[in-house]
């Protein structure tokens, strides 16, 4: 029998089981639970999470950088760099864009 899945909650940390990927939630969707994979494997409590191994490969999710997810109901913070990429359930996240800045003409 399997358990019933996690809600995500803002604040909730979660880290990859086989990258440095460690990610914090800003935003989630109160309507669903999605499942959220860093290189295609599920992520975990960062307190539950086991030590990553060290890795000389470039990173692909990028620390201090925010994604989200296709629907923008979802947004994770990076706050560690690693080799995986993220992903809410199945579909590519992508960079949050900046918000410009108001002109002060």
């Amino acid at each position: 029998m399997t358990s019933p899945a996690r809600t995500l909650r803002p604040g909730d940390q979660l880290a990859d089981t086989a990258s440095t990927t460690r990610v914090v939630v800003v935003r989630a969707p109160a309507d669903r639970q999605p499942t959220i994979t860093c290189g295609d494997r599920p992520m975990v409590p960062a307190a539950t999470a086991p030590p990553a191994p060290a890795t000389d490969a470039d990173p692909v999710t990028l620390l201090g950088k925010r994604y989200v997810d296709a629907d923008g109901t979802l947004e994770l913070l990076c706050t560690a760099a690693g080799t995986g990429e993220l992903a809410c359930d199945g579909a590519p996240m992508t960079l949050k864009a900046a918000k410009p800045l108001p002109a002060s003409d």
